[in-house]
């Protein structure tokens, strides 16, 4: 067995390698994330050979094994990993809701021949996957949901509306909760259901947000169907399910929040705030900036800790909603200062000079993380009740 020491060097060898030069640079626009799937137009073919690259070698998930299209890597030789693409600056090769929260769902609950057919294509980035969970009078009460599927011999037949569905218009499948127990508790009646979007019963609307940019939609089914070997788990047992992919939901949330998007240091440079030695010249500015560093440092080492505590056993439970709501925070300070470091040019809303006023519109959206994936308000609630066991919480 390779050590870490020798695994580093080799990982290291091969970025620098491997890695274009184009995919080491900042991100300045979602249109450098390359999120995958059938329909996936690349921004460039060094995005595109980059994907390709860590795809073939598994590391676009580096710790699902390799049978279905993962690195087989060791928690320890993942974490190596991360450092040295953080260490040469190089993108992330596919951001995918199916690396996030799908993909760790069906290696816990789903079958043998589900994993094969479904996990290698997400770690390609062949599928691009939505969520389909909150509907107009189900959000923070979701078992409230009443989006249904009625069992006709080998698929059932969905009829409901979902919304706040991320990315619907833009993916191929969709992983949702639907009501296939009629007749059972309303937590025992869900079913955990994939269902391609590819058919005449899946339809989508865009929800315009304040950032004049949305990735939510509304998702409606009219007699869609979705095969009964789709379905992930027993009939009954997708609130198990579901919960279960909350906290890796919250999880990839939070990656994207912490670490994700503009940087304000990259931000102050283009503004040309900065002194000969690249230094910032607002010395306020310099000193936030070195807070939200230090900050997300520690939060970063507080992330290692409780995925090292689960791996031993200990599971993530209600911290998922401590991370979920500092990784938030993180992100809303960020935003906040690059606005601050790009000056009166943060405020332009399109054009060039500013990639289409994406630092504004970053920030308007930065909003949303305090909604989506669990309120704040219902994340600290769990917090005091079930992390600092609060009297009377």
């Amino acid at each position: 067995m390779m050590s870490l020491e020798n695994f580093r060097k080799e990982t290291k060898d091969w970025l620098q390698a491997n890695c274009p030069e184009s995919m080491r640079q900042p991100i300045r626009s979602e249109a450098d994330i390359c999120w995958g799937g059938r329909n996936w137009t690349f921004a460039s073919e060094d995005q595109k050979l980059w994907l390709e690259r860590m795809a073939e070698r598994g590391w676009t998930v580096p710790t699902w094994p390799t049978e279905y299209g993962g690195g087989g890597l060791s928690k320890d030789e993942a974490f190596v990993l991360k450092e040295e693409m953080k260490a040469i600056n190089a993108r992330s090769p596919l951001d995918s809701f199916g690396i996030w929260m799908l993909g760790p769902a069906l290696l816990k609950y789903g079958t043998h021949e589900q994993k094969l057919k479904f996990l290698p294509p997400i770690a390609r980035g062949e599928i691009r996957w939505c969520q389909g969970y909150s509907e107009p009078g189900a959000g923070s009460d979701l078992v409230s949901l009443r989006t249904k599927g009625v069992l006709d011999g080998d698929h059932y037949t969905v009829n409901g509306q979902k919304v706040w569905t991320s990315y619907a218009d833009q993916s191929d499948w969709i992983f949702a909760l639907v009501r296939t127990e009629a007749d059972a508790p309303k937590y025992n009646g869900i079913s955990f259901l994939l269902i391609d979007m590819d058919q005449p019963g899946v339809t989508t609307k865009p929800i315009k947000l304040i950032s004049g940019k949305s990735p939510f939609c509304e998702t409606f089914f009219d007699d869609a169907k979705a095969l009964v070997d789709n379905r992930v788990g027993n009939a009954g047992q997708g609130w198990e399910i579901a919960k279960y992919l909350l906290s890796h939901e919250r999880a990839g949330i939070v990656s994207e929040a912490a670490f994700g998007g503009l940087n304000p240091v990259t931000a102050a440079h283009q503004s040309g705030e900065v002194e000969a030695d690249g230094t910032m010249s607002d010395p306020i500015l310099r000193g936030d900036v070195a807070r939200l560093t230090i900050d997300g440092l520690a939060f970063e080492a507080t992330m290692r800790r409780v995925k090292e505590e689960a791996d031993h056993g200990e599971g993530v439970g209600a911290r998922a909603s401590l991370l979920k709501y500092m990784g938030t925070e993180l992100n809303k300070r960020r935003n906040e200062l690059n606005m601050s470091a790009l000056g009166s040019d943060g405020l332009l809303w399109e054009g060039e000079k500013e990639s289409d006023g994406d630092p504004a519109r970053s920030w308007l959206r930065s909003r949303a993380n305090s909604i989506e994936g669990g309120t704040s308000e219902i994340n600290l609630n769990i917090v005091a009740k079930r992390v600092l066991n609060l009297p009377g919480a």
